[in-house]
């Protein structure tokens, strides 16, 4: 048996599993996720890691694999690339799934993987588009309600108002402006939901992905945009193959998970027998 860690150290969260994988069967033992604290980082990536290695009860860690930003982690025993992550992982969760729209803090990314999660395409959005999570969680704020509060919300939206630029600062000056029209909130999130599904639409075409995509990433779980993205192939005029987007409650670990397989594959490829990670160990080493 292998056992392995997989942690994502987003811009946002910093999310950590321990699976342990066995004659080919994948198994996740421990799942944690925190968010950033402001120039905390490290710390952050600490608290998860040993909170996961405690949940899982394990007395190893064969590889330790990082994936997203957490390249210069101190203690890992290798990195992965973020789009080879999330597609491996994406798989895991949704075996009928060829490619993911990773929806994170700073950008947003289509990827298109085989029924073995190996890359054939992507594509991503530009750092300052207004599709992502940090844009979204700036909105809402602006607006009083919580990020959780957020999904539910656009989905009471009948009228919606839809952002018309794709550069966030721009957008966030609709906003206002929509706000002083006495627009109410909820149309104004399901507008920017709608705003948001249609350049996913147009990132998930340009990869010519088809059958069934796997949201991953910070705001995977966001019903309102999941139905936006929905009504957005259903109402899409242009001809294609037919396109199903789904989430997982554990979406936002797909990149965590999928480091951990990876980790798994390198470490077996590469026969390392010295255990990565022992309980009588300090965290860095």
């Amino acid at each position: 048996m292998t056992i392995t860690a997989g942690i994502d150290v987003g811009s946002g969260a910093v999310k950590a599993v321990l699976m342990s994988i066995e004659d080919g069967e994948e198994r996740v033992l421990s799942k944690v996720v925190a968010r950033i604290r402001r120039r905390h980082t490290p710390a952050v990536i600490d608290e998860v890691f040993n909170a996961a290695a405690e949940a899982a009860g394990v007395e190893t860690i064969d590889y330790i694999a990082t994936t997203g930003e957490g390249e210069d982690v101190s203690f890992s025993t290798g990195h992965f690339y973020g789009m080879t992550t999330h597609a491996r992982g994406g798989l895991f969760l949704e075996p009928a799934a060829r490619a993911v729209l990773d929806v994170g803090a700073l950008h947003s990314r289509a990827v298109l993987m085989d029924e073995r999660g190996k890359v054939l395409n992507y594509k991503m959005t530009s750092q300052c588009a207004s599709g992502s999570g940090q844009f979204l969680e700036n909105i809402a704020r602006y607006l009083g309600v919580s990020q959780g509060e957020v999904g539910e919300l656009s989905l009471q939206g009948h009228e919606p108002s839809k952002v018309s630029s794709i550069c966030a600062v721009l957008s966030e000056t609709d906003v206002i402006n929509m706000v002083s029209r006495g627009i109410t909130t909820a149309n104004i999130l399901r507008g920017i939901h709608e705003s948001m599904a249609f350049r996913f639409v147009r990132l998930l075409r340009a990869i010519r992905a088809e059958g069934r995509v796997l949201m991953t990433g910070g705001l995977a779980g966001d019903v309102g945009l999941l139905k936006a993205l929905q009504d957005g192939f259903e109402e899409e005029k242009r001809p294609g193959p037919p396109i199903e987007v789904v989430n997982h409650e554990d979406s936002i670990l797909a990149g965590a998970i999928g480091a951990a397989i990876w980790g798994a594959f390198r470490h077996r490829k590469l026969g390392l027998g010295e255990a990565a990670w022992k309980a009588s160990t300090p965290t860095r080493i």
